[in-house]
C-alpha cells in the first residue's frame, strides 16, 4: 500500500466525509514513506536521444513526479568520455527523484537490477550498406545486450527498442532473452502515433490533446499505416471523427499517410541529424503509459508481440492500438477494416516477415 492509500483509508474511517480531504492531506505530510527507486537502463545514452531522454526520466516525465529512479547509462568505449559528461551533467542538475547514477561501457553492470530497459543505442545503416550488413551489426549488439538483460535485469524488467529496425531488434533480443516474458517486449511506434496526431492538429487548428485514437499498424518504417478510420476530436459541440472534421479522404489516404511515414526523413534533410528529444518525448510516453496506464477511452500505438489479432502473423513485433492497465497492455479488439486499410496493413506485416527472415539468416 502507498501513502496515499493510506492516507486515504484513515480519512474513509475518521467518518467525516467534509473533513476527509483535509486529512488526507494532512496524514500525507507526516508520512515518511517514499517509494522504491526504479532501476532504468538507457542503452546509447550518450547519443542526441539519450542526452534529451536522461533529464526526462530524471525529472519525472516518465514515472511520475512521485516516483524515484536510478538511471543506469550504456554506451561503448569511444562514447565513454561523452557518457562520463552526461553523468556530470545529471549530478549537475540536482534532480530530487534520481537516487543513482551508473555510467558505464560494461553491459553486465548496465543491465544488473534493471527494472525497465530504453535500448536507445543501435548499429545505424550507413551509405554503401546492404540491408542485411546491417542486421548483422544489430544481431551481435542484440545478443550481447539481451543475454545480459537475461542474467542480470529483475525479472518483470520492461523493455522498449527504440534503435532501428526496432520491430526486428525486438525480436532479436527476444531470441536471446527467453525468460523475459514476450509480453514485456516492445518498440518504440509512438513518435509516429503522436506524429499523427501533431499533424492532425494542424490541419484542423485544434490542440493536440483534443485528438485521440489515431493507429499505428505494423513496422517502424516507410511501411507504417497512420489509420484515422476511429479518430476523434473533441469539440464544443461534442466529439466528432476526424474524417468527418477534415472532410477530405484524398488527402487521410495520401498525402497525410506520407507525411506521417516520411517524417523521420523530413527532419534528417531539415536538421541534418535524426530526430532526438521527439523520439526522447515519445519514449516516455511509452513508459508512461505502460507502466501507469492510458486515460479511459483512449489507446496509444505499440510494437507488441502478435497474438494474430488483425490478421497479422502470430509472432511478429507489430505495433497495434493498445490500451494499458496495471503495467499490462491489451490490443483493442473488434476495430472495422476497410479494404484500403487491409491492404495497408498485409504490406507493413510482409516488410516485416521479410525482416524477421533476413534477421534469422545472420542469426545463423
Amino acid at each position: 500500500m502507498d501513502k496515499l492509500e493510506l492516507a486515504e483509508q484513515i480519512a474513509v474511517l475518521s467518518g467525516c466525509l467534509y473533513l476527509s480531504w483535509k486529512i488526507v492531506k494532512y496524514v500525507w505530510s507526516f508520512l515518511d514513506v517514499e517509494e522504491d527507486p526504479v532501476t532504468v537502463l538507457v542503452t546509447g545514452a550518450a547519443g542526441q536521444i539519450g542526452y534529451a531522454l536522461v533529464p526526462m526520466i530524471a525529472r519525472g516525465e516518465m514515472l511520475g513526479t512521485n516516483q524515484p529512479v536510478i538511471l543506469h547509462l550504456l554506451d561503448i568505449e569511444p562514447a565513454a568520455e561523452a557518457l562520463n559528461a552526461v553523468k556530470m551533467e545529471l549530478i549537475d542538475s540536482a534532480f530530487p527523484l534520481l537516487k543513482g547514477v551508473v555510467a558505464t561501457t560494461n553491459v553486465v553492470e548496465a543491465c544488473t537490477d534493471v527494472d525497465i530497459a530504453i535500448m536507445v543505442g543501435g548499429f545505424p545503416r550507413k551509405d554503401g550498406m546492404e540491408r542485411k550488413d546491417v542486421m548483422s551489426k544489430n544481431v551481435s549488439i542484440y545478443k550481447a545486450q539481451a543475454a545480459a538483460l537475461e542474467q542480470h535485469a529483475s525479472s518483470n524488467c520492461k523493455v522498449l527498442l527504440v534503435a532501428n529496425p526496432a520491430n526486428t531488434n525486438a525480436l532479436i533480443l527476444k531470441e536471446f532473452a527467453p525468460s523475459i516474458p514476450e509480453d514485456n517486449i516492445t518498440c518504440l511506434t509512438r513518435l509516429d502515433h503522436n506524429r499523427a496526431l501533431g499533424q492532425i492538429s494542424e490541419r484542423l487548428n485544434v490542440h493536440v490533446n483534443d485528438v485521440k485514437n489515431v493507429i499505428i499498424w505494423g513496422n517502424h518504417s516507410s511501411t507504417q499505416y497512420p489509420d484515422v478510420n476511429h479518430a476523434t476530436v473533441s469539440t464544443d459541440k461534442g466529439t466528432k471523427s476526424v474524417r468527418e472534421l477534415v472532410n477530405n479522404d484524398q488527402w487521410l489516404n495520401t498525402e497525410f499517410v506520407t507525411t506521417v511515414q516520411q517524417r523521420g526523413a523530413a527532419i534528417i534533410k531539415s536538421r541534418k541529424s535524426s530526430s532526438a528529444f521527439s523520439a526522447a518525448s515519445s519514449a516516455c510516453d511509452h513508459i508512461r503509459d505502460w507502466v501507469l496506464g492510458t486515460p479511459k477511452g483512449t489507446w496509444v500505438s505499440m510494437g507488441v508481440y502478435s497474438d494474430g489479432s488483425y490478421g497479422v502473423q502470430p509472432g511478429l513485433i507489430y505495433s497495434f492500438p493498445v490500451t494499458c492497465e496495471k503495467g499490462e497492455w491489451s490490443i483493442v479488439q473488434g476495430l472495422k477494416i476497410d479494404e484500403f486499410s487491409r491492404a495497408k496493413m498485409d504490406a507493413t506485416a510482409e516488410e516485416l516477415i521479410e525482416e524477421k527472415a533476413l534477421a534469422y539468416s545472420c542469426l545463423n
